[in-house]
C-alpha cells in the first residue's frame, strides 16, 4: 500500500541535507464511522456554508478571517497564508540533541515516521541517522506543519527515525491547577502494603495487540444486529461500588486475584500432565 506523505522537504545536520518525506505513524480512528440522516427519508444530511445574510456559499468561494474584535476580521487568503516562509516550512534543520528523559511525556504529542525520499537521499539519511543512533540522544528540531511551527524530536526507529511533535510549554496546562485540592495526608501503611501486593499481581509485559477497543466491537455487533433485523439487547448500567471499608476491598481484591491465579495454573498443570499421558509416537523407519 501507498502511504501519502504528510509533509515533504529536507533534513538537515548542519551542512548535510537530504530530502526527506514524513509520513503519520498512526491510524486517525476505528472502523466505524456515523453519518447523520434524517430518519423520516433515510438521506444523509449535507452542510452547507452559508451567509447569514445572502445565504449558501461556495466553499471553494471562502476564505480565512481572524477576529480582532467583535464581528470585525482581518482577512486572508491561502496564498498569502503560504507566502509566511521560515526555514522551517521545508526545511528539518537539527539544532540540538539532548538526552531522552530530559523530556516530560506530557510533551510529546504525534508520531510520525521519517524517510528519505527518493534514491538520491539514501546515503546522506543514512550517515545522519546512524549518527544519531550512535549518539544515543533525542535530536530536535524544528518544522511548519498546518500554519504552525512545531518542535520536532527524531530518534533512529528501524531503518528509518521515528518523528515526534513536541507540545510548546503554553500548550501544557500547569499540574497544580488540578492537583491542588488532592488531600496530602498520608496513605495508610497497611493499606499501601497490600495494594502493591494486587500491582505485584497484576504485573506483565506491554503487548499493545492485547488492548482491543471493546466499545468498537460492541458497535459492531450492534450494527450487526440492527442489519438482520433484530432488536438489540438492552445492556445493564454498570452498578455504583460504594466502598465503605476500603481495608476490606483491598483484601478482597487481593484474595480474587490469588483465586484467579490458583485456578489457571491449575488448568496449565492439568493440560501439562495430559499432554506427557499421551502415548509418543515413533515414524516407521
Amino acid at each position: 500500500m501507498a502511504y501519502r506523505p504528510s509533509w515533504q522537504g529536507h533534513l538537515k545536520l548542519s551542512l548535510v541535507t537530504c530530502p526527506v518525506a514524513l509520513y503519520t505513524a498512526t491510524n486517525s480512528g476505528g472502523d466505524v464511522h456515523f453519518n447523520l440522516i434524517n430518519p423520516k427519508t433515510n438521506n444523509r444530511i449535507k452542510m452547507i456554508t452559508t451567509d447569514p445574510d445572502t445565504g449558501p456559499v461556495e466553499r471553494s468561494a471562502l476564505v480565512k478571517g481572524y477576529e480582532v474584535s467583535k464581528g470585525e476580521y482581518i482577512l486572508l487568503t491561502d496564498e498569502e497564508i503560504k507566502s509566511v516562509k521560515l526555514e522551517s516550512t521545508k526545511t528539518i534543520d537539527i539544532e540540538r540533541f539532548v538526552p531522552g528523559d530530559e523530556i516530560d511525556r506530557i510533551y510529546w504529542d504525534n508520531p510520525y515516521y521519517l524517510a528519505p525520499d527518493g534514491k538520491m537521499a539514501q546515503e546522506a539519511f543514512g550517515v545522519i541517522r546512524t549518527a544519531m543512533e550512535k549518539s544515543g540522544q533525542i535530536a530536535l528540531a524544528r518544522i511548519v506543519m498546518a500554519t504552525r511551527e512545531r518542535i520536532l524530536a527524531l530518534e533512529p526507529r528501524g531503518k528509518g527515525i521515528l518523528a515526534y511533535t513536541i507540545r510548546s510549554d503554553a500548550e501544557v496546562r500547569k499540574p497544580d491547577e488540578i492537583f491542588e485540592a488532592i488531600s496530602g495526608a498520608k496513605a495508610d501503611a497497611g493499606m499501601i502494603a497490600i495494594a502493591e501486593k494486587i500491582i505485584e499481581q497484576r504485573e506483565g509485559p506491554f503487548d499493545p495487540s492485547a488492548f482491543v477497543d471493546r466499545y468498537e466491537e460492541a458497535l459492531k455487533a450492534l450494527i450487526e444486529d440492527k442489519k438482520k433485523g433484530h432488536k438489540p439487547a438492552k445492556v445493564a448500567d454498570p452498578e455504583d461500588t460504594n466502598v465503605v471499608d476500603l481495608m476490606s476491598a483491598l483484601r478482597a481484591s487481593l484474595a480474587s486475584k490469588a483465586k484467579g491465579s490458583d485456578k489457571a495454573a491449575a488448568a496449565k498443570a492439568k493440560t501439562t500432565k495430559s499432554a506427557a499421558a499421551k502415548p509418543k509416537t515413533r515414524k516407521a523407519s
